[in-house]
C-alpha cells in the first residue's frame, strides 16, 4: 500500500470494485446523502480530536483518516457515476486558485 496512485487509478479501482455488483452505483441523490452522512462522521471525529466534546468510553474508536477515506470513496463513486474525471476537475480548480485567487493570501516568501 505504499505505492502512490493517481486520481484516475483510484477511479478505476473503485469502478472495478463497484462493477462486480449488479446494483452498480447508487443514484447521485443517494450518493449525496451518503456523502453528507460521511461528512457528519468526519465532523464528529474532528470534534472529538480537536474540539471540546470528547468521546464517551462506550463509543468505538474511529479516526479522522478513516472518515476521510470514506468520503473519498463516496466522492469517487459519485464522480464515476456522473462520468467526471477527478484529475481534470482538480486541474481546473487549481487553475482557478492560481489565477483568480493568486493574490488572495500572503505568501510565505513575501516580505512585509
Amino acid at each position: 500500500m505504499s505505492e502512490h496512485k493517481t486520481l484516475n487509478e483510484l477511479q478505476r479501482e473503485v469502478d472495478q470494485y463497484i462493477g462486480q455488483f449488479k446494483e452498480g452505483y447508487f443514484s447521485p441523490m443517494e450518493l449525496m446523502a451518503r456523502m453528507t452522512e460521511e461528512l457528519g462522521e468526519l465532523s464528529r471525529e474532528v470534534m472529538h480530536e480537536y474540539g471540546p466534546k470528547k468521546k464517551k468510553a462506550s463509543e468505538e474508536d474511529g479516526t479522522i483518516a478513516n472518515e476521510m477515506g470514506d468520503i473519498l470513496f463516496v466522492l469517487i463513486c459519485m464522480a464515476n457515476s456522473m462520468n467526471i474525471d477527478l484529475e481534470q476537475a482538480h486541474d481546473r480548480v487549481m487553475q482557478k486558485f492560481n489565477t483568480r485567487d493568486k493574490d488572495r493570501w500572503t505568501r510565505k516568501d513575501e516580505t512585509e
